[in-house]
């Protein structure tokens, strides 16, 4: 499948008026389409690894790339928020974060390239009395039980999905907008707000000695008081 760059809904930047019409299409995964980047993008284009998707293709398939651990050989992979891109033997380390306009990249130190934060989109109860958590970015996890909650962050530890740390969506707790136009802007919760009806549920948060109310979607739980890793530059 392809797709034409002038028409493309995308996550990332992406040079619209360059050679070749069409860019790549990241295939159905962990992260929603218009809210990923391809692989084979990250490569080449963010990263400059390879000058032509040929090259960047030959790079991934000879294993060299990882996320989250895991070794990836589909160019078309889709990389998602706080993902953790390792290129092997160049001892470099990336987080996908969410910038002012689109998805980035940012170098994390050798210490952050085993964790990785997820949110708990759902939860779901199971044979055994056991709780499967959802997470956003298509993990599970298994808890026999404990105060968790949907909106709640996990930080967990790659490639093994072991959770080291439960951060709750609570007034006070540090998050990060990943949505909407204060996107990429860290904040506090001041408040959240539950809404009856089809409308999403708000968290008013404060940014910038500010107040802006955002639906909860929007919002991703980052810290208590300070983010536990590197979110931006």
């Amino acid at each position: 499948m392809h797709e034409k760059r002038i028409a493309a809904d995308i996550a990332y930047p992406l040079k619209r008026k360059v050679r070749g019409k069409f860019t790549v299409v990241p295939r159905p995964g962990p992260h929603p389409k218009n809210f990923c980047i391809p692989l084979g993008i990250i490569v080449r284009d963010i990263l400059g690894y390879a000058d032509t998707l040929r090259e960047a293709k030959k790079i991934i398939k000879s294993g060299k790339l990882l996320v989250d651990g895991k070794v990836r050989k589909d160019h078309k992979y889709p990389v998602g928020i706080f993902d953790v891109v390792e290129i092997s033997g160049t001892g470099e380390f990336f987080r996908v974060v969410s910038g002012e306009k689109n998805l980035k990249l940012i170098k994390i130190p050798d210490k952050e390239k085993n964790v990785k934060l997820c949110r708990i989109d759902n939860k779901t109860m199971v044979k055994g009395g056991k709780i499967q958590l959802n997470l956003n970015d298509g993990k599970n996890i298994l808890v026999d039980g404990g105060d968790f909650k949907t909106g709640d962050s996990l930080l967990i530890e790659l490639p093994k999905i072991k959770i080291k740390k439960h951060l709750k969506r609570d007034k006070g707790s540090i998050v990060m907008i990943i949505k909407g136009q204060n996107r990429g802007k860290i904040g506090k919760i001041k408040e959240i707000e539950k809404v009856y009806g089809p409308n999403p549920n708000k968290v008013t948060v404060e940014i910038d000695n500010r107040t802006v109310s955002i639906p909860e979607k929007f919002v991703f739980v980052i810290g208590e008081k300070e983010p536990e890793i590197k979110v931006s530059e």
